[in-house]
């Protein structure tokens, strides 16, 4: 499904929205969408058959690997003082 085509129409929407100095509250139904989405990303989730350990024995070395990497370059980049 190509989520671009409703982002664009929403960035659209919006930017003539401000154009026209209309103030819209979204805050109510963004909420909505978003627990909805996490809902939905949770029946799907609970549908797969997965190893849980290799899970999260990859996730927690994932994690670490992340943030010692940007550790590294802030380091890097930015020196210490």
């Amino acid at each position: 499904m190509n989520i671009f085509i409703p982002l664009l129409l929403g960035v659209l929407i919006g930017y003539l929205l401000r154009r026209k100095n209309k103030k819209v509250n979204v805050d109510l139904p963004m909420s909505a969408a978003l627990l909805l989405l996490i809902f939905f990303m949770g029946v799907e989730a609970g549908k797969v058959k997965i190893n849980a350990l290799w899970l999260l024995t990859s996730s927690i070395i994932f994690a670490a690997l992340t943030i010692v990497g940007s550790v590294g370059v802030a380091l890097l980049l930015g020196g210490r003082r």
